[in-house]
């Protein structure tokens, strides 16, 4: 790599999610060219060997081998260059490196703020274990959105507004979700199931009682399916939300991403089963004057076969006797 190259590079092809790239450029040529992993790490932070450590994985995982990759340094070991003859560049040359470098920096600063260190933010500010143990025993134990306990799957202490938009550890801001529920939360959601979470089981309702449980064929996060017990046609399931929800209005985001999931699953395992499948009917009643007998959400997979009734055309809308053919 020429002069020219590296500049071209730092000018118009870095593409950048961190700042590592132009800061271990620039700490290079601060070097004179070349230093060790433990010199570049000393850069971004000094005197603290838990982040001399931290920066050092860091360093070795991210932009050292995106620059490597591009032809722009060279690392042996611990030892980390600048793949090109280094000692013939002017003062002025790696005075412009430099200003490049600084230039990324600034911009990439200017466009994310404190942001650039949020991954750090939430290593070195965890929720602390007394803290932890209020919260877990305030859900008891279960998780916020599916009600599910540790036995079924790991339970996490979310943050209701991410700390990577400036959540907070206060207990006002924690829930309790298990693994599965806040991996699919992530950090764009910033809703507290707290507040719209029913009991885990209502007495009286079919769908919450340790009968249907038995029942169960398939779940899938937030969500379980049955076989109906009624069915319209062979392989007829539910799919039911673990909460106590009275209809599919009613059920969270995450609710309907994971019944929507967990019916292309049942979909394509009712096909795979060479029944001769040829369509599907999905939907739901609300309300009772929809037709809703049991007033905790569910959805029905229906599936259909060539002949099964005389006419389909119109489908759903047969839910109003009359109104099939139009």
């Amino acid at each position: 790599m020429t002069y020219e190259d590296l500049v071209d590079f730092l000018d118009h092809k870095m593409r950048m999610s961190q700042i590592y790239q132009p800061l271990l450029i620039r700490s290079l040529v601060d070097a004179g060219g070349s230093a060790t992993i433990r010199q570049l790490a000393q850069v971004l932070v000094s005197h603290d060997e838990s982040q001399l450590l931290y920066y050092e994985k860091r360093i070795k995982e991210m932009p050292v081998k995106v620059l490597k990759k591009r032809d722009v340094i060279l690392s042996d070991g611990e030892l980390v260059s600048l793949n090109l003859n280094f000692r013939e560049l002017t003062l002025e040359q790696k005075s412009q490196i430099r200003i490049l470098c600084e230039q990324k920096l600034q911009k990439f600063i200017q466009k994310r703020g404190l942001g650039i260190w949020d991954h750090r933010l939430l290593e070195t500010n965890p929720v602390p274990d007394s803290l932890r143990y209020q919260v877990l025993k305030a859900s008891n134990g279960r998780c916020a959105l599916c009600g599910c306990t540790e036995k079924d799957r790991p339970l996490d202490v979310d943050h209701i507004l991410p700390r990577s938009r400036g959540g907070s550890n206060d207990i006002s801001n924690l829930q309790v979700l298990c693994s599965k529920c806040n991996r699919s939360k992530g950090n764009k959601c910033k809703e507290d199931f707290r507040q719209n979470r029913s009991p885990e089981s209502v007495d009286g309702c079919v769908f919450c009682s340790d009968e249907i449980i038995k029942r169960k064929v398939a779940e899938y996060g937030a969500v379980f399916a049955v076989e109906d017990k009624f069915p319209v046609t062979k392989g007829h399931l539910l799919v039911i939300p673990r909460r106590h929800v009275a209809d599919y209005f009613s059920m969270s985001e995450v609710e309907r991403n994971d019944a929507t999931e967990l019916i292309r699953v049942l979909k394509n395992e009712l096909e795979a089963d060479g029944s001769e499948i040829s369509g599907f009917n999905v939907g739901m009643n609300c309300g009772v004057d929809a037709g809703q007998s049991v007033l905790h959400a569910h959805i029905h997979l229906i599936p259909r076969r060539k002949g099964d009734v005389s006419n389909p055309k119109g489908g759903v809308r047969g839910c109003v006797p009359g109104k099939m053919g139009y």
